[in-house]
């Protein structure tokens, strides 16, 4: 099974359109306040830091590049490929590999991991985005990466969440102007009830290690200036040892 062709058009055409210049896109934030924190969870949890990483939904690159920095060989995966571009141009180093993958095909996520090996997967605000009926192959495909040692680290947002974006996009003055294009493409997030996504993992032979709540913080302000942060939980998963 492989994500619905809606899905992927929604995210191409967003993509295509995203600014290029850092912190253009809604939760595009630096990685201080993203991919640092959540290292500071997920590394102390590692079986194997020296296994490869794979930033899953790596979007534009902004945390595959950080990562890059702190891992041996990082990959960043997007089922965009106008996402991977995006990517491609902001690191012209080559800090890290970048290419297109639907992670729901669970064909796909198997021939990486016959490529790569195990590897400890990032993924962060993917699954709410995710069609209901994709949710558990993508989580499956995370599963098949990880393999035997690898660990998964998920930021997802919480029930809590919807309130907040559903005030941001009602709000009579108009969403905020980097959540405006995401909602103008469809790519509304689904409710995902915090009790499943440890069941997706579960069901996809993964075992929850650890898990918490932090804000998952975006590049937008409310009119008082105030960052917009919304409620996120984060788990750490593997194979039972």
């Amino acid at each position: 099974m492989s994500v619905t062709m809606r899905y992927r058009e929604s995210w191409e055409g967003f993509w295509r359109e995203a600014p290029d210049e850092p912190g253009g896109v809604f939760w595009d934030a630096d990685p201080k306040v993203t991919a640092a924190r959540h290292l500071a969870l997920f590394e102390p949890r590692l079986a194997d830091a020296g296994l490869p990483l794979v930033d899953l939904g790596c979007g534009n690159g902004t945390q595959t590049r950080f990562l890059a920095d702190r891992f041996r060989h990082v990959l960043g995966v997007d089922l965009a490929a106008a996402a991977v571009d995006h990517a491609r141009r902001a690191d012209p180093a080559g800090q890290a590999g970048y290419r297109a993958l639907d992670a729901a095909e669970k064909g796909a996520a198997e021939t990486l991991h016959a490529e790569l090996g195990d590897a400890n997967v990032y993924m962060r605000g993917v699954l709410h985005q995710c069609e209901p009926a994709d949710r558990q192959p993508l989580v499956d495909g995370i599963a098949a990466l990880v393999g035997e040692r690898g660990r998964a680290f998920l930021v997802e947002l919480s029930e809590a969440a919807r309130p907040v974006l559903g005030g941001l996009a009602q709000n009579p003055a108009g969403p905020p102007p980097k959540l405006a294009p995401v909602l103008r493409h469809g790519i509304a997030p689904g409710e995902v009830a915090d009790e499943a996504v440890p069941e997706y993992l579960r069901a996809a032979g993964l075992t929850v290690l650890a898990s918490g709540e932090l804000p998952l913080t975006t590049t937008e302000f409310t009119p008082e200036g105030i960052r917009i942060e919304l409620p996120s939980k984060w788990l750490v998963a593997g194979r039972a040892d």
